[in-house]
């Protein structure tokens, strides 16, 4: 048939290599990534990171210039990265990424973009999140703790509302020091990613820490930080909302009493508030939460990062009933 190429013939082989070519061409057009200056890499090409559910990885870049700027994007939520002043030598720009406790198990992709004047770069690394061991809890709570009539339920929607509003802008600068503050001693009663059955009906896995602690103890800021809002809440009572800057909240609740106020600073350690049972608790204990760039972390994750510093726990005295213990674990 004429119109079939004979490869055994020079003018046919010619034909095939010039196709070829132009192929090779074109998939050279279509890779190009069209950020100018930068230059396109492979999936997952530039490093891996393995996280379990609710875990922290901390992403190291290295960087030419100390005054780029580094983002990073990961399952639809930006990750912001700090230089690493403590190095002398070359410059590395640091993320924290968090893991949420209901990200899907399997290998995802980190995508950061590093910005110097016009030029642009972008690394991308496999990111393996691991499947996360949580507990059942099975509770029995007072009927109108559990099913909330239509009045509390506008003013659950309010409370939801006022809170997604206040912590909507995240601070630009970071605003934590290395040494992170365990802000209660205590038993955990609450387990961090708990799938919790209340009155058997399944309900949301507990995105945080309970802590049993006297009532009255006094609780300690995680890390330095401005108190972006103060609530009384119907499920959390009254509770404390810790901006630390890029994207990275701590939260207390349930408390007896709340002592700072909005908009306040506050330092690693300081006491801003006292163990109670408000919201829906049976019994004193504290809900510690930690949110990061919008991921449900476990914070005793936090006492495990690589940044060291002067304090790592915070035993504040008792106070009030020594007698008193844990209740029900928070929303």
């Amino acid at each position: 048939m004429k119109s079939m190429v004979d490869l055994h013939h020079p003018r046919g082989a010619m034909s095939v290599r010039f196709l070829l070519g132009i192929a090779i061409l074109l998939a050279g057009y279509l890779l190009v990534d069209f950020v100018p200056g930068s230059v396109p890499t492979a999936q997952g090409a530039d490093g891996r990171y393995t996280g379990k559910q609710g875990e922290i990885i901390v992403v190291k870049v290295p960087v030419d210039d100390s005054a780029a700027r580094v983002q990073g994007k990961f399952l639809g939520r930006s990750i912001s990265f700090f230089p690493d002043t403590r190095l002398e030598g070359p410059k590395e720009f640091v993320g924290l990424l968090g893991i949420d406790l209901q990200d899907e198990p399997g290998t995802h992709e980190l995508t950061v973009e590093l910005k110097t004047g016009e030029q642009s770069r972008m690394l991308r690394y496999n990111v393996a999140v691991v499947k996360g061991k949580f507990h059942v809890e099975h509770l029995t709570l007072p009927k109108d703790k559990v099913d909330l009539d239509e009045k509390s339920l506008a003013r659950w929607k309010a409370e939801q509302e006022q809170v997604k509003e206040s912590l909507a802008t995240d601070s630009q600068s970071k605003l934590w020091q290395p040494g992170f503050v365990e802000p209660v001693s205590g038993k955990r009663t609450g387990i961090f990613g708990s799938v919790r059955i209340m009155n058997g009906q399944a309900r949301n896995p507990h995105n945080g820490e309970d802590i049993g602690a006297p009532l009255g103890t006094a609780v300690a800021a995680t890390n330095d930080g401005v108190v972006r809002l103060t609530v009384d809440h119907i499920f959390s009572g009254k509770g404390v909302f810790l901006d630390h800057g890029l994207g990275f909240y701590s939260m207390y609740f349930h408390l007896s009493e709340v002592l700072v106020k909005d908009g306040e600073q506050v330092k690693a350690g300081q006491i801003v508030g006292k163990v109670g049972s408000t919201g829906r608790a049976t019994g004193p204990h504290l809900h510690w939460g930690v949110k990061l760039n919008g991921a449900r972390v476990n914070p005793y994750a936090l006492l495990d990062l690589p940044f060291k510093g002067t304090i790592q726990s915070a035993v504040p005295e008792p106070a009030g009933d020594p007698t008193s213990s844990a209740g029900a674990p928070a929303p």
